[in-house]
């Protein structure tokens, strides 16, 4: 099955005219498309950091992430990643509980 990658959402990528930045755009959608979560959340963190005022907003749009996930990336980086787990993606207890748990009641 293809992996589905986001469409740029920027005005200028929306206008449909060639410009550098397009073809950028694309591959940091490639890129997020094969990223797991956290990693994906990390990343346009650092790509937000890298352009600076306004990143947040505009990593948003090339994305499809939330603004307030791209800030929770931040926030984790700018902590070197101490509170999160190196072996799992989400941290002990998070995620659904397990049917063992839930038909116990």
């Amino acid at each position: 099955m293809p992996v589905e990658i986001h469409e740029c959402g920027c005005a200028l990528c929306q206008n449909g005219e060639d410009y550098p930045e397009r073809e950028a755009h694309h591959r940091v959608n490639v890129l997020m498309s094969r990223l797991d979560e956290q990693q994906r959340r990390w990343y346009a963190a650092v790509e937000a950091e890298r352009y600076g005022y306004g990143g947040t907003k505009l990593v948003a749009q090339i994305t499809g992430l939330d603004e307030k996930t791209i800030r929770r990336g931040k926030d984790e980086m700018s902590k070197e990643l101490a509170d999160r787990p190196q072996d799992r993606i989400r941290v002990s207890g998070g995620g659904r509980p397990s049917v063992e748990k839930k038909t116990r009641q």
